[in-house]
């Protein structure tokens, strides 16, 4: 069957920021193969979520779609900083470890410390297909790693320290809880429907 792009199930102004445990939040994002018109709505779609909800990142797991892609501007204000949408990102040499607080636009109410290298060197592509190869240092290393583990399908939590998990179990139950029971009352679907939509998007951009 032939995928119609404008299906209601591509409408970029659908997307949302979807919280824990939603099943793309484990899911392991794959590589864009192409950019379009649709591609760069999407990018703008998510610096718009990221700037509504106060945050410095946003990665395209947390919109549920399963594609390597994710936005960034430092600052979190868009009046300041630098709006950076990164497309396949790949970190490489690690150097030295900090810890700081973090929390996540995905869990809500949850912070907690998270070990990360201060350095690393990021390759990747911007949307217009320019190839970025940088050095980063400091804040901007820790919300690059942070975007990248989402890409993984990995979240800022599963890096806590055993004694800091248990510490913010009740906010994290609590999103478990209201997740299934919006799933009870169909107000959100199953995880098996929500899944193929995933396979939708990859198809269209993988």
């Amino acid at each position: 069957m032939q995928l119609d792009p404008n299906s209601p199930a591509f409408d970029v102004k659908k997307l949302t920021i979807i919280n824990f445990p939603h099943p793309a939040l484990r899911y392991i994002a794959k590589p864009i193969r192409r950019v379009d018109q649709r591609l760069k709505q999407i990018a703008q779609r998510m610096l718009e979520l990221m700037y509504e909800y106060r945050g410095v990142g946003l990665a395209a797991t947390q919109v549920a779609l399963p594609i390597r892609m994710f936005v960034m501007n430092t600052t979190g204000d868009k009046e300041e900083g630098i709006e950076q949408v990164v497309i396949n990102p790949v970190i490489s040499r690690p150097q030295g470890s900090e810890e700081a607080e973090e929390g996540c636009l995905s869990l809500p109410n949850v912070n907690g410390n998270v070990v990360r290298a201060k350095k690393i060197h990021l390759n990747g592509f911007t949307l217009s297909g320019e190839e970025i190869n940088a050095d980063l240092t400091g804040f901007t290393a820790r919300v690059v790693q942070h975007e990248t583990d989402h890409l993984d399908g990995r979240l800022f939590i599963d890096r806590f320290k055993e004694g800091a998990i248990v510490e913010e179990g009740v906010e994290i139950q609590t999103l478990y809880y209201d997740f299934q029971s919006r799933q009870r009352t169909a107000e959100i679907s199953s995880d098996e429907v929500l899944i193929a939509q995933l396979s939708l998007w990859e198809d269209l951009y993988c």
